[in-house]
Formats: structure tokens, C-alpha cells, sequence
């Protein structure tokens, strides 16, 4: 089954296209974003399917759903609930204390853009042909329970769970930024881990979902390193720290 859809769409993408294969016309504001469709590892081909209902990692997944429900109303819970902010102003401010410095437009300018643009990659670009596959079903709507931050709820309960594309998206910027800083990078990278964890706790995924994630979001810091318009900002950003952190 789980090469199917992959049969098909060779079949049928010389006559009306798949969704496959539709990913490639989607992205109309090249502003907003770094690379296409085409350029993203695809998250299909390189996780396996997400844990079955039977198997033992199941089991660590409604064993770990468990744990997070216990710490939402603790002070880490709270910033499980604010760590659902995924913009870019949410993620430059859940990682600016790591970081060692408020990452802005006004304050860092060409980091905040360097960051922001590459959100759009790392998130629904690079999850996107897994999550449309296995649709797998999110932890609130498998127990019929709220979420730690229920703004995005109606709308995600529609939304495959597999991979987390929050936690694609924190653990890509944050290594980004552990390689502005590597000073902080164990400070950051902690922090962009705790992203993701923390959508566990808030019961939007899975802990295998959040594994699965940080494999993509690895893979697409790799693509994004191979991209000139990434690497010329990536420059333009390193000579910005360099500047506010005193640095010669």
C-alpha cells in the first residue's frame, strides 16, 4: 500500500496530474519562501508510515500523550500553549532568549528575515505529501480531548498529524541560529528540541510525529544550504550578529 499512491500518480500525472505532482504550481509568493516544491526532500519517501495502532511505539506515543497531560497546567505547560505561535514573530520570540539576543525586524533585521522566509519551507512544504498520505489522526481528536492552545484546533483536526510540521519549523530555525551562534548552540538547540516536545504536551501530535519531524527539518536545512538566495542571506545574517554581538 504504501508505494500506491506513487504507482498512480506515474500512471496519471501525464493525463490529469496528482497531488504529487500539484505541489510543484502551489507557491505564489516567492517572497515568503526559498525553495519550490520540487527542491524539499519529499517526507513521503523518506519516513517510513507512522507507528500502527498495535506496535509497541504506539504504545510509547499514548504513554508519553499521558505525560503531557500532566504537565499543562505547570509552567512548562504554559509554554507548550506558547509555543504554538509558529509565525515568525512566535518563533523568533520562543528562541531569542537562547539565542542570546531579541531577534526582530527592528533589532536583527536580516536575521528575522533570514528565519522567516525559510518558515514556509520547513512547515507545510516539506510535511505536506506525508501528512496528505497517512492523515494520520491527531492525539485530541483520537480521545475526543482539547488542547493546551485550542486556536488552532477546528482547523488541525482536519490536518494530517504526521509528521509535526511546528516542530519542522523549531528545529530548523534553531539550528540555523546554533549556527549564527555557536556559542548558545546548546542553549538553542535545547530550546528548538523543547518546541517540539512541546506539541506533545499539548496534545496537537504524537511523539513519533515529533521524532519523524526533526529527520525532515534536518533534511531541509540541507537543501536550504544548497539554495544561493538562502546562503546569500545566510551571509548578510552572520555579518548582523557579528555586528550587535560585538564580534570582530
Amino acid at each position: 500500500m504504501r508505494f500506491k499512491k506513487v504507482f498512480l500518480c506515474t500512471i496519471l500525472s501525464s493525463v490529469v496530474g496528482c497531488s504529487f505532482a500539484a505541489h510543484n504550481d502551489v507557491r505564489t509568493m516567492p517572497e515568503s519562501y526559498y525553495l519550490n516544491a520540487t527542491d524539499v526532500a519529499d517526507s513521503f519517501y523518506l519516513l517510513p508510515p507512522p507507528p500502527a495502532f498495535d506496535s509497541v511505539t504506539f504504545l510509547n506515543d499514548q504513554a508519553q500523550y499521558n505525560i503531557g497531560l500532566l504537565k499543562r497546567k505547570t509552567a512548562r505547560g504554559q509554554q507548550a500553549a506558547a509555543d504554538c505561535e509558529i509565525d515568525a514573530k512566535g518563533v523568533a520570540n520562543a528562541l531569542a532568549s537562547a539565542f542570546g539576543m531579541e531577534i526582530s525586524k527592528k533589532n536583527t533585521p536580516e536575521i528575522y528575515k533570514l528565519i522567516s522566509r525559510m518558515i514556509e519551507d520547513a512547515g507545510d512544504l516539506a510535511t505536506r505529501a506525508a501528512k496528505e498520505y497517512y492523515m494520520r489522526v491527531r492525539p485530541f481528536a483520537f480521545y475526543g480531548t482539547n488542547t493546551c492552545n485550542t486556536k488552532d484546533q477546528k482547523f488541525l483536526s482536519t490536518n494530517g498529524s504526521y509528521p509535526s510540521g511546528h516542530t519542522t519549523i523549531g528545529w530548523a530555525v534553531s539550528l540555523i541560529l546554533a549556527e549564527l551562534n555557536p556559542s548558545r548552540q546548546n542553549e538553542i538547540l535545547k530550546r528548538g528540541f523543547e518546541m517540539g516536545q512541546s506539541r506533545v504536551i499539548c496534545g496537537y501530535h504524537w511523539q513519533s510525529d515529533v521524532d519523524a519531524a526533526r529527520i525532515v527539518a534536518s533534511a531541509v536545512v540541507a537543501r536550504l544550504h544548497a539554495d544561493e538566495a538562502f546562503s546569500e542571506q545566510l551571509v548578510r545574517a552572520k555579518a548582523e550578529f557579528k555586528q550587535k554581538s560585538g564580534q570582530r
